[in-house]
Order: C-alpha cells, then structure tokens, then sequence
C-alpha cells in the first residue's frame, strides 16, 4: 500500500494540507476534472456537508468510494440494458 501524501488546499481561505493515499488523490482529481471543477472547489463541497465528527481526509476518501460505486452501478445498468 502506498504511504500518504499531504497536498495543500484552500478550504475558506485558509491553506490547509490534506494526507490521502496517491490513488485517491489520482481518483480525486479525476472526479473534478470529470466535473468541471477545481480541487479546492470540490474539497469545500465535501467540507460543507461532512459530519463535524469526520476527518476531512476520511470524507474524501469517502466521497471517492461513493462515486467508484455510482459509476460502477452506472454501467452495470447500462450494460444489462443492451
């Protein structure tokens, strides 16, 4: 498994460093690419709407297991509808 790896984000507008798993920041960036948005934009999305009990390291991670699962289920429904 790889080691963590801090990047900094402005999250309100403060910097702030954020330890994630290289694989996540790799889905994680390309989740806000697919959407259009920047890193900083999609971290305080997930900031606003995380319980003030979770780390927000463990919502992203979170946040990018949830959308693996949506685009999953996504294709399992399209395929079984070919």
């Amino acid at each position: 498994m790889s080691r963590p790896e801090k990047h900094s984000v402005t999250l309100r507008g403060h910097r702030t460093s954020i330890s994630l798993e290289p694989e996540f920041w790799a889905a994680f960036r390309a989740i806000a690419a697919r959407r259009g948005v920047a890193i900083n934009a999609l971290v305080s999305q997930i900031d606003e709407s995380r319980d003030p009990e979770t780390g927000l390291a463990s919502a992203i991670r979170v946040f990018v297991l949830a959308d693996a699962q949506d685009l999953s289920a996504e294709r399992s429904s399209q395929d079984s509808s070919s």
